[in-house]
């Protein structure tokens, strides 16, 4: 007897399922199922997949060489869902013939500076931005926290903390620009790292450094025996 997917136990329920449980818990039949969102009046959205995996051998490359017309001769597959299956199989394609994107390792202030010049280096206002880095050092983000005026920028800690936790960040790297060029360390400069690192001692999260950066050059307070 067919029983509708939102009345299922939420455990079985595809997408509940991908947000307790994590994509890889789910079987393809199931991720297809959040793809094209509903059945038909007799099956639901995850039994008419498992029929259209079966078809293809129950195998994904096999899936991807089904055109949207095939796929629309099943009841319940209508143009829309049939392109929905179709794109998703084609980004998984394109997926796995591009390289791993390769993430900058943190070795030096001056990498800091190769990697925040070219974003903030020459801009005519002051941003704050922060790097989010895994336990090896790598940027696994980078994010614009604040865009003020010539003289300054407002920054939120809580927003700060809260991108490092979405992105499991171990640790943290300060950085701003002073389009004035000045490589000096203002006091509010001085006042909102030690306001971030001791936030960042509550919550286990390091803040390695904050480093100014200018068009042609930076200033680390790590390196100048400041931070």
């Amino acid at each position: 007897m067919y029983t509708p997917i939102n009345q299922w136990a939420e455990d079985d329920r595809p997408r509940e399922k991908f947000l307790l449980k994590g994509k890889s818990a789910l079987s393809d039949s199931e991720l297809l199922a959040i793809l094209i969102g509903s059945g038909s009046r007799n099956e639901s959205a995850v039994q008419l997949c498992q029929r259209i995996l079966a078809l293809a051998s129950n195998n994904l490359n096999q899936l991807g060489k089904l055109s949207v017309q095939h796929l629309m001769e099943f009841k319940g597959i209508g143009e829309a869902k049939a392109i929905s299956i179709a794109a998703a199989l084609e980004l998984g394609r394109r997926r796995r013939n591009e390289d791993v994107l390769e993430l900058d390792k943190i070795t030096s202030s001056k990498a800091v500076f190769q990697i925040m010049q070219p974003i903030i280096g020459e801009l005519l206002h002051e941003e704050f931005w922060v790097l989010y880095l895994n336990n090896s050092n790598k940027v696994i983000h980078k994010a614009q926290l604040s865009k003020g005026g010539i003289t300054g920028t407002v920054v939120d800690t809580r927003i700060v903390f809260k991108i490092a936790l979405e992105y499991n960040a171990i640790s943290l790297i300060l950085t701003h620009n002073h389009p004035s060029g000045k490589l000096l360390a203002s006091e509010s400069d001085k006042e909102i790292t030690r306001k971030l690192k001791l936030a960042g001692q509550h919550m286990d999260i390091l803040i390695l450094d904050h480093i100014i950066i200018t068009e042609r050059s930076f200033y680390s307070f790590n390196d100048e025996g400041i931070f």
